[in-house]
C-alpha cells in the first residue's frame, strides 16, 4: 500500500520538485499539502495545517522557519512523522523541534542529498588527519533568492570538521572588521550568492606548501526531493519518537 505523504511548502520551488518525484514513485502518495499560497493541486491545499482531518504516514517540509510552529502543532496533535529540510531555525526553535521529538519521529538534516552525507564523513577524516597542522575553510554558494548565510550545510560541514579535531574551534563568518593574522581554532565560513547556482560546497585544508580540496555540487534540486522523500518512507516505519538524521538513512 503507498505511503500518504502531505507536502509543506507544496507550491514553494522544492515542494513542486517533491511533487514531481511522488508522482513518479508508486511506493508514495500525496495526500495534501501546506502552503500559505493557495494554489490547488491534484491534492488540498491547506493554509492552516489544522484544517487537514485526513491520514497521514509523514510530513515533508520544505518551507521556511515561520510555519514551524503551525507544523509542529498539527504532527504532534496528529502524531505524524515529521522530515524537516528546512533550514535556518532559530535556537528556540530548535530547542522546540527537540522537545516535540519525543512526542513523534521527527527526520531533520540541512541537506537531504547522500552525495553531501559522504562529504561529510570524507570531511571528519581528513580533519582528523589534518586538523592539527592544516587551516580550515569552507565556501559555499547559492542562488540569489536563498536568504539564510551561511547555509545549513555549511554549518553541518563545519560541525562534521569540528568534531574531529582535538582542539575547541571557533566559526569566523567575517574577516575585514578584525586585522590579524589567523588563528588555529578558526574554521572560515563563506557566503556566495548569485544566479541560480542550486548549491555547491568546497572544504580548503590549506596546509604548508600544499592544499587538499574537497567540493560537492548540486546540479538540480532533484537530489534534495529525493532524498527528503526516502526519509519519508524510512519515518513511516519507525515506531519510537527520536531525533532522526541522514546516518541512519545511510545504514539503511
Amino acid at each position: 500500500m503507498a505511503q500518504k505523504i502531505i507536502i509543506s511548502g507544496c507550491n514553494g520551488k522544492m515542494g513542486q520538485v517533491v511533487e514531481r518525484i511522488c508522482l513518479a514513485d508508486p511506493d508514495v502518495s500525496v495526500v495534501a499539502g501546506f502552503d500559505l499560497t493557495p494554489i490547488q493541486h491534484s491534492f488540498p491545499v491547506f493554509s492552516n495545517p489544522l484544517n487537514f482531518t485526513g491520514e497521514a504516514d509523514a510530513v515533508i517540509d520544505f518551507s521556511n522557519p515561520g510555519a514551524l510552529d503551525d507544523l509542529l502543532a498539527f504532527c504532534t496533535e496528529r502524531h505524524i512523522p515529521l522530515v524537516l529540510a528546512t533550514t535556518g531555525f532559530s535556537p528556540e526553535q530548535l530547542n522546540a523541534i527537540e522537545k516535540a521529538s519525543k512526542i513523534i519521529p521527527i527526520f531533520r538534516s540541512a541537506n537531504m542529498s547522500l552525495g553531501v552525507n559522504v562529504l561529510l564523513e570524507l570531511v571528519k577524516k581528513a580533519a582528523s588527519i589534518l586538523g592539527d597542522s592544516y587551516d580550515i575553510e569552507i565556501v559555499e554558494k547559492h542562488h540569489n533568492r536563498k536568504v539564510d548565510a551561511p547555509s545549513g550545510t555549511a554549518l553541518m560541514i563545519a560541525d562534521a570538521a569540528a568534531s574531529a579535531l582535538n582542539f575547541d574551534t571557533e566559526y569566523v563568518y567575517d574577516r575585514h572588521s578584525v586585522r590579524q593574522s589567523r588563528e588555529k581554532k578558526e574554521i572560515g565560513i563563506s557566503s556566495v550568492r548569485g544566479g541560480t547556482i542550486v548549491g555547491e560546497h568546497e572544504i580548503i585544508f590549506a596546509g604548508r606548501d600544499e592544499v587538499i580540496e574537497i567540493k560537492h555540487t548540486a546540479l538540480s534540486r532533484e537530489i534534495f526531493a529525493a532524498g527528503a522523500v526516502k526519509a519519508a518512507k524510512f519515518l513511516a516505519s519507525v515506531q519510537n519518537p527520536g531525533m532522526y538524521d541522514m546516518s541512519m538513512l545511510v545504514q539503511e
